[in-house]
């Protein structure tokens, strides 16, 4: 026999702590610890660790499917915003100011509950297609601003506003796009870690930008299990949030 447990809590404790499995609390604390450690390590930028971990619980409850994931997302983007405009990124930081106003968009699109969406094939390939060309427009805009690795920053400037939009609307072709942006990311925070601690530059601090490292390779690693569990159906209607039974 199962009983429906969803009366027994209230919205938050739904969202926060119901239907985990237990390889997703597992990764989720190796995730999150690893932000604490590389703020133990470089301690010179807390924003930067407010970042990691806001991002880490925004991707994961968006892994979930679930609304509180926009409130995690604010506070990472706010963060980012600022550890962006430091280095130079400037890609990042005019995405990081959208992604900030897309925060409360996304928390009203996805108070209706609706069941994740996919593309046709074809839509699909224009998508991606389209995402391509836009990354080469942004490349030359952020060349012409002089800002740090614009073949890089493109990503974030571009393909990342199409990731969020098909996120926002619940559609699971933007997990894949996520997958090249965090990609990209980890190579870019890396490449910019790299010259800092070189002495190749002083734009930004290591400890902002190592903290973004981690942030994106745990990003990464969310994005390829989110794609699954978005393609298995379970983030449908909040994630099954608040819908635990017992036997």
């Amino acid at each position: 026999m199962q009983v429906n447990t969803a009366t027994q809590h209230n919205w938050w404790y739904n969202q926060l702590f119901t239907n985990w499995k237990k390889f997703e609390m597992i990764y989720v604390s190796i995730l999150l610890l690893l932000q604490v450690v590389v703020y133990a390590i470089v301690p010179d930028s807390i924003i930067g660790m407010i970042s990691g971990i806001g991002g880490v619980l925004c991707l994961v409850y968006g892994m979930k499917g679930r609304k509180i994931s926009f409130i995690f997302g604010f506070i990472q983007c706010v963060a980012m915003t600022y550890v962006a405009w430091i280095s130079h990124a400037y890609g990042s930081f005019a995405m990081d100011i959208i992604y900030v106003i897309s925060q409360p968009i996304g928390w009203y699109m996805w108070g209706h509950d609706e069941a994740t969406r996919s593309f046709k094939k074809s839509t699909r390939n224009w998508i991606f297609a389209a995402a391509f060309a836009a990354w080469a427009a942004g490349w030359l805009v952020l060349s012409l601003l002089h800002g740090q690795l614009p073949y890089f920053d493109s990503v974030n400037f571009v393909v990342s506003l199409i990731a969020q939009l098909l996120y926002i609307l619940k559609f699971k072709e933007n997990w894949s796009l996520w997958i090249v942006v965090n990609v990209v990311n980890v190579a870019y925070w890396g490449i910019l870690t790299f010259q800092i601690m070189t002495g190749a530059t002083n734009v930004g601090t290591l400890g902002a930008n190592l903290s973004q490292v981690a942030l994106q390779i745990a990003l990464l690693f969310n994005a390829v299990y989110a794609n699954k569990v978005w393609a298995s159906g379970e983030a449908d209607n909040e994630g099954g949030a608040g819908q635990s039974t017992t036997k």
